[in-house]
Parts: structure tokens; C-alpha cells; sequence
């Protein structure tokens, strides 16, 4: 199991990320700042939400000594499609030339009530 201040702590039974072999998997993270553990919804802006959403998946990644191009796989989970374009332009700002296997779906309701959810697995040389 992976715990790392550089993201918000896990708000229920599972853990921030977990290693298993050379992957790491890490959980669907939320706006929720890491510093004051409080939910930051941007009055609902979706591309301000994925910014901090992105900032806690990085915090994750570089508490194990990666980067953004270990990633492999993520899942994008969405409050409303109609959000897609803002998310995927903050989103894109983090994968360059690397850009790893992705799903994105419309779900019916996010934890907290959140815009955008994101998880990942990332590959490690350990």
C-alpha cells in the first residue's frame, strides 16, 4: 500500500494507491486539496476540479519516483460529458508526446459531488 502527504488521504476503506509486481495502481482521486484534506469544487468548474485532481495523481506518482510518463492506463469519470472538453484540455497539459491507454465515461454521480474523477496505473522499474 502506497500513503503519501502529496495527495489527500484516503476517505474510506481503501488506500491512497497500492503496488502490485512492477504496477501501481493508483485510486480515483477527487478535488480535494492534500494540505487542508477539504473538498475544493471551484464553484463547479470542472477544468479548475481536474487541475487539483491531476496535481494529487503527480503528488502520488512522484512519492514512488515517477512521472506522468509511467503512466499506462487511465479512467476518466465524468459528472456530465458535456464537461469533456475542459477536462481533456487540462488532462492533455500532463501527457505530451506519452499518452497512455484511456477511458472516459458519464457516470450518474461522483463521490462529494464532484465534476471529475481520475485514476491510474502507472509501470515501475521495481
Amino acid at each position: 500500500m502506497i500513503q503519501t502527504d502529496k495527495a489527500p488521504k484516503a476517505i474510506g476503506p481503501y488506500s491512497q494507491a497500492v503496488q502490485a509486481g512492477n504496477l501501481i495502481f493508483i485510486s480515483g482521486q477527487i478535488p480535494i486539496d492534500p494540505k487542508t484534506g477539504e473538498l475544493c469544487l471551484f464553484g463547479g468548474d470542472a477544468a479548475e476540479q481536474t487541475k487539483l485532481v491531476m496535481a494529487n495523481i503527480k503528488g502520488i506518482l512522484e512519492s514512488q519516483g515517477l512521472t506522468f510518463d509511467d503512466v499506462v492506463k487511465t479512467a476518466v469519470f465524468l459528472s456530465n460529458m458535456d464537461d469533456f472538453g475542459k477536462v481533456n484540455d487540462v488532462y492533455a497539459s500532463h501527457f505530451k508526446d506519452h499518452k497512455p491507454a484511456r477511458a472516459t465515461v458519464q457516470v450518474g454521480r461522483l463521490p462529494k459531488d464532484v465534476s471529475v474523477e481520475i485514476e491510474a496505473v502507472a509501470l515501475t522499474n521495481q
